[in-house]
């Protein structure tokens, strides 16, 4: 596998600082990975090796980079302060132009890496806006949401999905309240695949006390069919 950072420019000049891995073979296809409030750290860099070692293009934007850079955090106490004040700030102020930046760098994946497909996976935040990519994001083949924080409250369950989205939730996360995952059940009964683990949120990351190895091998079985399925 090659790695390396390098810079993404949006449509409004801005430059997205992005972790990238490619596969021994020349990729087919690639996947975007979303981060969580915590950066591209150590976790996220590991999902991106794992998605290569599969065969994919695989790249992590830093999507935090518009108010502070190369943010890259553990999860500690102040670390989640720290990346919940992030989250807020980009909410708030860049909601938009972080969309512009996910599709700067689907754009990107096509041009550079001659790739025939481009899927997304998110976590926490991540899974947010993957989903939100979902609905908006042109060129975009797969999303995958894990435990996507706020993704089933009624203003982002407005719009319909234009790429096909798998969506792995837990039974105990306060972000995914299970009516509003029965809501999205049922409203896109047709453009989502949904499931519902015994874990809590949190379950794929092995750094977390909330990691759950049973739930997180079934989910990534899950993700590589899905995508296999989609990218192909």
């Amino acid at each position: 596998m090659n790695e390396q950072w390098l810079s993404i420019a949006s449509d409004d000049g801005f430059q997205t600082q992005v972790f990238v891995v490619r596969p021994e073979k020349p990729a087919k296809a690639a996947v975007l990975v979303a981060m969580e409030i915590f950066g591209v750290n150590s976790h996220i860099q590991d999902v991106c090796r794992r998605l290569a070692k599969e065969g994919y293009l695989a790249m992590a934007p830093q999507l935090f980079d518009r108010v502070e850079t190369n943010v890259n955090m553990a999860y500690g106490a102040a670390d989640i302060e720290h990346g919940k004040a992030l989250k807020q700030e980009i909410e708030v102020i860049f909601k938009a132009p972080v969309m512009s930046d996910i599709q700067a760098c689907i754009d990107w994946a096509y041009d550079n890496e001659h790739v025939n497909k481009v899927g997304m996976m998110g976590f926490c935040w991540g899974g947010l806006n993957t989903w939100r990519a979902a609905q908006q994001a042109q060129g975009l083949w797969a999303a995958i949401c894990y435990y996507g924080g706020g993704m089933v409250a009624e203003v982002e369950l407005q719009n319909k999905p234009i790429a096909p989205v798998l969506a792995h939730f837990s039974d105990n996360d306060m972000t995914t309240p299970m009516d509003g995952i029965d809501v999205l059940r049922e409203k896109y009964a047709d453009e989502v695949v949904v499931y519902v683990y015994p874990a809590a949120h949190g379950f794929n990351c092995n750094q977390r006390a909330a990691y759950n190895e049973g739930a997180a091998e079934v989910a990534w079985q899950r993700s590589m069919a899905f995508l296999r399925m989609c990218l192909a």
